[in-house]
């Protein structure tokens, strides 16, 4: 007897059976100046952010930090720990938010519309994304 053939999405889940799952996690970097502020981004359609960007695959969430760092911001950072938490981004996403300071050069929007060092008292200020929001209280106990 002739042996079935497989449809191509049957023959993936097979392929990725006994794989991990892939993580779907996006770093923010609360970047601190060592005078009591936090470097934050408006996105160009509004919002207020921790700069940073998604993990790509096989890369550890310190290097994608990083990465976007020097992506985004033309610096280069320390990444100095995490914030607890995690929080839903949107498309199955999570946020996590990771700490550091730069190390060389000086932030410029690359893609954003504008950066702001912020101190503890305007940090409730700005319209941030919903995402961002919750790590605003460990922020501001690090300024």
């Amino acid at each position: 007897m002739p042996a079935t053939p497989i449809s191509a999405p049957i023959r993936w889940l097979i392929e990725r059976a006994g794989r991990p799952a892939r993580r779907r996690v996006v770093v923010g970097v609360a970047l601190f100046d060592g005078a009591g502020r936090v470097l934050v981004a408006r996105r160009r359609a509004g919002g207020w952010e921790f700069p940073g960007g998604k993990v790509e695959p096989g890369e550890s969430e310190r290097a994608a930090a990083v990465r976007e760092c020097r992506e985004e911001l033309g610096v280069r950072v320390a990444v100095t720990g995490r914030l607890p938490g995690s929080q839903p981004c949107g498309n199955g996403y999570r946020l996590r938010v990771w700490t550091g300071r730069v190390l060389a050069g000086e932030p410029q929007p690359l893609v954003h519309a504008e950066l702001r060092w912020v101190g503890r008292g305007d940090l409730a200020g700005l319209a941030w994304l919903p995402a961002d929001v919750p790590f605003q209280t460990e922020i501001a106990k690090k300024l």
